[in-house]
């Protein structure tokens, strides 16, 4: 069947399977990104009519919202955000979606990690008009990815959450092993600092910088002085805090809030290294702060260190699993 208003009402060609499955000869094609103008015609029959009618059934006749959940060792990438002729984690997603549904996706994360910062839990969502199952979304990600990158969960939520911008609060942490030997599995995934610190006082600088305040003296500069001075440096931080790893030789810096600037939780960590040495006392901590100057505080220590470890969202993501449309 060749017929023009059959094409017209189907959709353009694009392919000979379904989803594995073959398309039966004389069927009119309608596998495209203008699948979502399906029509079913009556007067269809045989081998045709049945391949139309699972089309309806699989092809949704909306934009879908999908929602994931990424754990990644950023080691051997070069941060989140898609860099041309780099490996980065949001270039990867993207590659490996559109392989799936034939379609220009693009994956929006909550946060841009940089270049060998890690994730437990980062956030990310893409816009599909694809039929295909959350639960399979995820099974195919993972499929595709290195293992480096892995897809924890999968969901379907509503058309208008976006992952950064509907972000609560977002939780980091820090690791620094203080054994003399760093064990070769923790390369990369930590700083190593086998020398004397005063953990006691770098724990109480650590709630200093809990609360809303300016952080100028903790933030990348844009390299330019206007944007800079056109940025808010204001930021709202809801725990911020030291702790040691009783089971291991490391501390522990975690710290939660509604957002960071660019280097931010490095170097409050930099900063804190410099209490334990005895460099900067506690009480210096808020006068660096009112001082809004990058070179008052201490240094961007490496990025291996760096974990994200959540996000919150409200209710909870208005997830379809937990109301129907």
């Amino acid at each position: 069947m060749d017929d023009p208003m059959v094409r017209s009402r189907l959709g353009r060609a694009n392919g000979t399977r379904l989803w594995g499955f073959p398309i039966p000869s004389g069927a009119p094609s309608f596998f495209s990104s203008d699948a979502c103008a399906i029509h079913l015609l009556e007067d269809l029959s045989g081998p045709v009519a049945g391949l139309c009618l699972a089309a309806r059934a699989i092809i949704p006749l909306r934009m879908r919202n999908i929602k994931l959940t990424i754990s990644y060792d950023g080691a051997n990438f070069h941060g989140w955000q898609i860099q041309p002729g780099l490996p980065t984690i949001q270039g990867l997603l993207n590659d490996a979606a559109c392989t799936i549904t034939q379609e220009t996706i693009v994956v929006h994360g909550a946060s841009r990690t940089d270049s060998g910062v890690h994730a437990l839990g980062q956030v990310a969502h893409f816009k599909t008009l694809s039929g295909l199952p959350a639960a399979e979304f995820q099974r195919a990600l993972n499929a595709l990815l290195p293992p480096a990158i892995r897809i924890v969960a999968a969901e379907e939520v509503g058309p208008d959450f976006h992952a950064r911008w509907l972000a609560q609060a977002k939780t980091y942490r820090y690791r620094i092993y203080r054994g003399s030997v760093l064990p070769p599995f923790e390369y990369g995934r930590a700083l190593h600092y086998p020398w004397p610190l005063d953990e006691d006082a770098m724990a109480v600088a650590a709630r200093q910088f809990e609360g809303e305040r300016d952080f100028t003296s903790f933030a990348a500069s844009s390299g330019s002085e206007e944007d800079d001075g056109g940025r808010n440096m204001v930021r709202v931080i809801h725990s911020s805090e030291l702790m040691r790893q009783s089971a291991n030789q490391e501390i522990e810096y975690r710290v939660r809030g509604r957002s960071f600037l660019r280097y931010m939780v490095r170097k409050i960590v930099g900063t804190l290294i410099e209490v334990g040495k005895g460099r900067l006392a506690v009480s210096d901590i808020p006068r660096i702060l009112e001082m809004r100057d990058r070179s008052s505080s201490g240094p961007t220590v490496p990025p291996e260190g760096l974990y994200l470890i959540s996000l919150e969202y409200p209710d909870p993501t208005d997830s379809l699993g937990s109301r129907r449309r």
